[in-house]
């Protein structure tokens, strides 16, 4: 018998660290090759981090909440006829020698489980896949008590209440809630963030920052520190797209079994364009600026308070109706919680449909590490002078960000007016669904 490491994989083309949300083993239960011991939250995507190793788990290194990098060490796994038992003690003098027995253990448990009693007044804590497990199964995640690290919730929680057939809802157990007003936790959330000198009052609601919100949240300031951010705006008459695609919307469901939206179109003159204007298909990259082959389009789809970007791979080798049946497929693991890191993975452009919340103007935040990203805002009835008189016409504000290190003026004003083009000139006449 001997000890190896399982360490953090590499989860994503451009993923460098690793949020553990759940660990789905414990010290002391045996697992095979490939089953998977962790959920694990990255800036692209929750994942299941499969075991390298068929043995027993003996040591978790890494804790639930912590964020390691790439090839770091999470737990500690017993194989048979592994090598030598002393090489994996190295780097961990923190922890009891484990040729010990387990009573020298339970020390180690107790002290980590001091954490559990101040967390317990919080809210409670889970991760996504658990929260749908939950609720597919009408499982109300304020009654069940959490077996894991700071009293988590885990998948192991819900499958046994589930087995059990007692459903718990929310009027069964009322007691705990007033729990929440208790304030002895906040002190040590406040670590987290020193530097926001913001206190809570009374009333106020704290909500941790964790798995997808602190992801983006990272995202977001790196990309606002090292981009140097530049924006532009074209406004675009789609009155002829409207009518096109009010003129074929029906046929379309009915055939093809899923919905022929706006933005299907917007996605395919973004397309388009870049094959026109490759620069806008960019990366910086310190020293040089890499410009790439593919065209893969990053879309932005919300699942209640999270937001994923999922990639529309070669879109440009795609029609309309491609494009919208990927749009769709994407939409429908996001919302189920099935998007893996592959679905995320070599985005080279953002467009993003701000429009779908009835915006019409935006700044968005550029997607480190590509060059830029087009806000679709809503498509609104407005009057325009044409032809020597006023008439309704259906009116469009595209909003683009570029980082001005790879692109200038020029070229993302070309850029915009080429797509501004490709979708007036849509129309039932000239353009093809298929």
């Amino acid at each position: 018998m001997g000890l190896e490491k399982i360490n953090m994989p590499q989860l994503g083309e451009s993923v460098t660290e690793g949020t553990i949300s759940t660990w789905l083993v414990q010290p002391g239960d045996k697992v095979n090759k490939y089953d998977p011991i962790a959920e694990v939250m990255t800036d692209k995507v929750n994942a299941e981090v499969p075991s390298s190793f068929t043995g027993v788990i003996k040591e978790l290194v890494a804790q639930e909440g912590d964020t390691i990098e790439v090839g770091d060490l999470m737990c500690h796994i017993e194989v048979e006829g592994a090598g030598s038992d002393s090489k994996p003690e190295a780097p961990t003098p923190k922890h009891e020698p484990p040729e010990e027995t387990t009573e020298k253990k339970e020390p180690a448990k107790t002290e980590k489980e001091s954490k559990p009693k101040l967390d317990k007044g919080n809210k409670k804590r889970y991760s996504p896949a658990v929260m749908t497990l939950a609720q597919e199964h009408d499982i109300d995640l304020n009654q069940v008590e959490g077996t894991g690290r700071g009293g988590r919730i885990t998948r192991k929680d819900i499958e046994k209440i589930i087995e059990s057939g007692e459903i718990p809802t929310a009027d069964q157990a009322p007691a705990p809630k007033p729990k929440q007003q208790e304030t002895p936790a906040p002190a040590a959330e406040k670590t987290a963030a020193p530097s926001a000198n913001v206190q809570a009052g009374e009333g106020d609601i704290e909500i941790p920052v964790t798995g997808v919100r602190k992801a983006i949240a990272a995202n977001m300031v790196k990309s606002k520190t090292e981009i140097p951010h530049a924006w532009m705006m074209v406004e675009v008459d789609v009155t002829n797209l409207v009518e096109l695609r009010n003129a074929k919307k029906n046929k379309f469901k009915q055939q093809e079994g899923y919905s022929l939206t706006y933005f299907a179109f917007f996605v395919k003159a973004v397309a388009q364009a870049l094959k026109e204007y490759p620069q806008l298909n960019s990366m910086w990259a310190g020293d040089k600026i890499i410009q790439k082959k593919a065209i893969n389009l990053n879309i932005a789809v919300a699942k209640e308070d999270q937001l994923f970007v999922p990639v529309i791979r070669d879109a440009d080798e795609k029609s309309i109706k491609g494009i919208a049946k990927d749009i769709t497929e994407l939409a429908n693991k996001a919302r189920q919680g099935k998007l893996t890191s592959q679905d995320m993975e070599g985005g080279t452009f953002t467009v993003n449909n701000t429009g779908s919340f009835g915006s019409v103007q935006s700044m968005g935040v550029i997607n480190h590490p590509q060059a830029a990203i087009l806000q679709v805002e809503s498509i609104v009835k407005k009057p325009v002078f044409q032809n020597g008189m006023f008439g309704a016409r259906d009116m469009v504000n595209l909003c683009l960000s570029l980082d001005h290190r790879v692109l200038d003026g020029l070229v993302a004003g070309n850029f915009l007016a080429r797509v501004k083009e490709i979708l007036e000139k849509m129309s039932e006449e000239n353009t093809s669904i298929y």
